[in-house]
């Protein structure tokens, strides 16, 4: 869980800058010089497992063969592909130069920061260095993810169990069911490495869809070198 702390006590529309940038530099990311991994996958839904093996390079694309299946292959790179993308490391000023932060409200889930500038209507919320909400307008629809528990990897923070869900941007209607992750990370080796090891998606059902539950799992891994 979240450690418990004393709330952060800003008035409604002060800069809050300086705290969420120490948010932003306190995630989890890997060494630029970051050269690729490897190991088996297994795909795990109701009593069916399939089983590959893949390599994530340093240009962080997933290859993964010995699976047939065209959409269990694609299912397993693009998890491998989105928690590598979120691992890239870049400087807070790169990415956020162009915003201005305002503080909102207060709540459990941590003080609301108010985007203005280029990513003007994107909300996120922090707590105890860490951003614990995320509501992100990302090609034509917005996501909103609630972090609820973390894994201290020493070298910054991973997210490991979290919710997710998109809404319309007009109209603030939910076009998915919310998705409960599980995320669990293991060190490669003694140079802070963080690699995912495991992952559950827990999807409700919506819009005629049933509810699903999928497991991930990444094995035997070993570090490339260059």
């Amino acid at each position: 869980m979240i450690a418990n702390a004393s709330p952060i006590v800003l008035a409604p529309g002060s800069d809050c800058r300086e705290l969420f940038q120490a948010a932003y530099e306190n995630r989890y990311t890997w060494d630029p010089v970051f050269s690729g991994y490897r190991g088996r996958c297994l795909w795990v839904k109701d009593d069916r497992v399939v089983e590959g093996q893949f390599e994530l390079g340093a240009d962080l694309k997933a290859h993964v063969d010995g699976i047939e299946d065209e959409l269990i292959a694609k299912a397993v790179s693009s998890q491998l592909w989105e928690v590598a993308i979120h691992r890239v490391r870049r400087s807070f000023e790169k990415t956020h130069g162009e915003n201005t932060f305002a503080a909102g409200d207060n709540d459990d889930v941590g003080l609301e920061v108010i985007v203005g500038g280029k990513n003007l209507g994107d909300r996120y919320r922090i707590k105890n260095d860490v951003v614990t909400m995320v509501h992100r307008h990302i090609h034509g629809t917005v996501v909103t993810i609630f972090t609820k528990s973390t894994t201290d990897t020493g070298y910054g923070y991973l997210s490991h169990t979290y919710s997710s869900q998109y809404h319309d941007p007009k109209t603030n209607e939910p076009t998915s069911g919310v998705s409960q992750f599980t995320d669990t990370f293991v060190p490669l080796a003694d140079d802070g490495l963080w690699v995912l090891s495991e992952r559950l998606v827990e999807k409700d059902a919506f819009a005629g869809m049933a509810a699903e539950r999928q497991l991930f799992k990444f094995v035997e891994l070993e570090q490339l070198y260059n």
